[in-house]
């Protein structure tokens, strides 16, 4: 294509019928810029044009609206001249003129956390300068922004001081996970990351080790490998410009705008917009990079210069209810912090409104729990000015979990991306507010015929807190929460830490009885709650077992002559496990399948790569890992949980190619605590769609569930991909792949994967072209000659992923 070059003269632009009125344009300073349209390329409803020596993009929106956005750049500085909707071919209303972005990040230093550190000493692993570097971008208890002689570890280590031994039979209960604080852990089985066998007393004053892998004495931030952290470790930055031009990119039916010129302390990159044909969105991002090591961040994000003539705010608080802001208050010398309900903040006006909300998921690395800590902000800025945006704190709120807020990961290099979205509509606050719920399906997982969804891995400690209200009939309000999500299936995994876990026998089992009988009674038709395990003991890093039926009387501990199985007067037959050649014996007896947890960080770090080789690991009853993204938040990625999740299965679909094996699969899992309807749960929600006519009644066992796994018929998403139906059709070498999909995002991909048991390859079809809220069948020719396996997965804009499980390319016979 030709290159071509268009001189623009920003100049200050007068709207009549303006919406919101701006400071005076006599402030403005226009400069010459040049515009490089090479790559521009002009589609019917997604145009670039000079207008009044502005750079302006128009584009089709939904429900007959069209967008407008007008770029120019004042001293160095890009600015969106104006931003206007109108509908239906009537008047453009002015939602906002000489706006101007604004960025700002802080930075820390990463640093591999103990908990990381024990399951590879416990392995005999040495903690060497490698081995360091390696796991060290994903640790998850990391808060690189709390200092250790802080106010927040003041008052963590009030919280947590030691005291008398709890007794054995409160121990876990009432609390969160509060992991490796002794006064929060009773003793434990064996497997939880600290090297101790079932049966070991609980660990004493807790260690850490240094650089090389020797013990250390415990800086007072706690959890992590090398030096305490220290005011040195955090820089902060807001964004500056050195802009004299700009470039435009036709990409299917999305258009960028580029402005070169970002810097942003350790970070300098660009800004963007994107304009999305089919939707009134607009995204902008600074896309940075940093050259330095071990770099942990957060960003805020958001436009400034909005007219406060007219307008106010509008959201929905974390109870529901609608709360205004009319802007007649003072001058805030900081950000607002707004906790809304579903991310979403909307400036709102005579003539139309204007949302700022974040990137559903990729927005959140993972912590363990789910509170609101508000992610969207305001500022008044001036009598008549304001912005608005989105955010991420510096810590978390609740002093237990003060050191768990890891931040997104910047290897030197990468390309971060740092995404706020708009999206403008003619209508009121609330319509506009609404139309941004569809694309999360107003936080819920829809509903899709021959699927139910199910979610696994929530430590409730449901039974201690049932016994507190003395009835196992309470409503949990956690519970609640979930199957206001739409969720079918509630999976959950007590008796980690709590509840007698090294008892041998009867204070284990009343536990479990009461365990059984609770979740019967919370589950109902169609909302199943299943009392399934993370025991983590034997096999090596943490893992959750799921049983067909809820009468699974099991104790962690074999004591000397004592037999793998008896009966019991009272709860009938019941096994006791001391070794994880019982533990495999009891599932093929029971029907059981198990999956690693959080696979390569927490305490399954170095697993599962480490047991590879070993028989419970090559075996049908072990169906994989979970897909749990956010730990390790890599903001330059394309797909979530890229290393620790798809890699890991795709290694062992490879290795194990052709024994006769089924194929390991990724489980969508949420490890967390307690949930309450105040909650931001959506956000950090993967769920499976499993194929079920129907979900299994309390009084019934829980096989169709378990085969439903176990056969590889189910998808993962994040709610926004769905994918309805997928097979691999014909025979030989030549094969189609064929997917019914349905999504709310514009995409960005699809992926074809495969493995031929040496590598890993995949074949990407770039999806930009399809636009948003689309439904599409998709058929991909495959040449399967040589291959092993092959596996599906659609990505979408917004960083939002949908999947289905590897298959054999080649019929085996399963071992069990």
């Amino acid at each position: 294509m030709k290159r071509t070059t268009v001189v623009v003269l920003a100049a200050a632009a007068v709207i009549v019928g303006a919406l919101i009125i701006t400071r005076s344009s006599s402030t403005l300073i226009a400069d010459s810029v040049k515009c490089d349209l090479s790559q521009y390329k002009a589609i019917q409803g997604l145009t670039a044009a000079i207008d009044q020596d502005m750079l302006v993009v128009t584009w089709a929106g939904q429900n007959g609206t069209e967008m407008r956005a007008r770029y120019a750049i004042d001293a160095a500085k890009p600015v969106v001249r104006d931003l206007a909707v109108r509908k239906n071919g009537g008047q453009w209303g002015v939602l906002g003129q000489n706006l101007t972005p604004e960025f700002r990040v802080v930075s820390g230093i990463r640093r591999m956390s103990t908990q990381q550190a024990d399951p590879l000493k416990a392995a005999g692993v040495a903690l060497t300068p490698e081995v360091i570097t390696k796991n060290r971008w994903y640790a998850f208890w990391d808060a690189p922004l709390v200092l250790p002689d802080g106010p927040e570890m003041r008052e963590a280590r009030a919280m947590t001081a030691p005291r008398t031994a709890p007794d054995p039979a409160q121990a876990g209960r009432g609390r969160g996970r509060g992991q490796d604080a002794a006064a929060a852990r009773g003793p434990v089985g064996a497997g939880f990351g600290d090297g101790r066998a079932a049966g070991a007393p609980a660990r004493g004053p807790r260690t850490t080790y240094d650089a090389g892998g020797g013990l250390a004495p415990l800086p007072l931030a706690g959890r992590n490998i090398g030096e305490p952290r220290s005011e040195k470790d955090i820089k902060r930055a807001s964004a500056t410009f050195s802009t004299n031009a700009c470039s435009v990119k036709t990409d299917g039916q999305a258009l960028e705008v580029t402005f070169p010129g970002l810097s942003m302390g350790i970070f300098a990159g660009d800004l963007r917009f994107t304009a999305y044909k089919g939707t009134n969105l607009l995204r902008m991002e600074a896309l940075a990079k940093t050259a330095e090591q071990w770099i942990a961040y957060k960003y805020d994000a958001g436009l400034k210069g909005f007219g406060t003539d007219g307008m106010r705010l509008t959201w929905h608080d974390t109870g529901g209810q609608r709360q205004y802001n009319n802007l007649g208050g003072v001058v805030n010398d900081t950000v607002v912090t707004v906790k809304a309900r579903n991310r979403v903040l909307v400036a709102e006006g005579k003539s139309g409104s204007l949302a700022t909300f974040t990137p559903p998921h990729t927005f959140f690395f993972t912590r363990e729990k789910d509170t609101n800590l508000g992610y969207v902000w305001y500022r008044k800025d001036a009598g008549n000015t304001f912005g608005l945006g989105v955010r991420t704190p510096d810590r978390e709120e609740d002093p237990q979990y003060v050191e768990n807020f890891a931040l997104y990961n910047a290897p030197p290099g990468t390309v971060q991306r740092m995404p706020v979205y708009f999206y403008a509509s003619p209508e009121s606050g609330e319509a506009t507010r609404d139309a941004v719920m569809t694309f999360t399906h107003a936080d819920t997982f829809k509903p899709v015929a021959g699927y139910k969804t199910f979610v696994n891995h929530f430590h409730l400690d449901f039974t201690g807190r049932q016994r507190l209200t003395g009835s196992f009939d309470s409503q949990f309000q956690d519970l609640m929460a979930m199957r206001a999500l739409g969720l079918n299936i509630i999976g959950l995994s007590d008796f980690h830490f709590e509840l007698h876990a090294n008892d041998p026998g009867p204070e284990r089992f009343r536990d479990q009885k009461d365990y059984f009988e609770a979740t019967r009674r919370a589950s109902d038709a169609d909302f199943l709650v299943t009392p399934w395990e993370e025991p983590s003991a034997y096999f090596g890093g943490h893992y959750n077992i799921l049983f067909p039926k809820r009468n699974v009387y099991w104790s962690k501990v074999r004591q000397p002559g004592q037999p793998f199985t008896e009966t019991d007067p009272v709860y009938g037959k019941v096994y006791h496990t001391g070794s994880a050649a019982d533990v495999q014996q009891m599932m093929d007896a029971e029907g059981a399948y198990w999956y690693h947890a959080h696979p390569r960080t927490k305490g399954t770090t170095g697993y599962p790569d480490l047991i590879f080789d070993r028989p419970y690991v090559k075996n049908d009853r072990y169906i994989g890992v979970a897909f749990k993204p956010g730990m390790g938040q890599d903001n330059s990625e394309a797909r979530m949980c890229e290393w620790r999740c798809f890699d890991a299965v795709d290694t062992m679909n490879n290795m194990y190619a052709g024994t006769g094996l089924r194929p390991k699969y990724i489980i969508a899992d949420i490890d967390t605590y307690r949930k309450g309807p105040e909650d931001d749960t959506y956000a950090n929600f993967p769920v499976n769609y499993l194929r079920l006519d129907k979900v299994p009644l309390p009084d019934e066992d829980e096989t169709p569930v378990l085969k439903a796994l176990r056969d590889g018929n189910f998808f993962v998403t994040n709610g926004e991909i769905l994918i309805k139906s997928y097979a691999v059709e014909g025979a030989g070498a030549k094969r189609t792949i064929t997917a019914d999909v349905e999504w709310t995002y514009p995409l960005s991909f699809v992926e074809v994967v495969w493995g031929d048991g040496k590598k890993i390859d995949r074949q990407i079809i770039s999806a930009t072209d399809l636009g948003a809220f689309v439904t599409k069948k998709f058929s991909i020719p495959f040449d399967a000659t040589g291959k092993a396996w092959v596996r599906f997965a659609v990505w979408d804009s917004a960083g939002d992923g949908g999947f289905v499980q590897p298959i054999w390319l080649n019929a085996t016979k399963p071992t069990n």
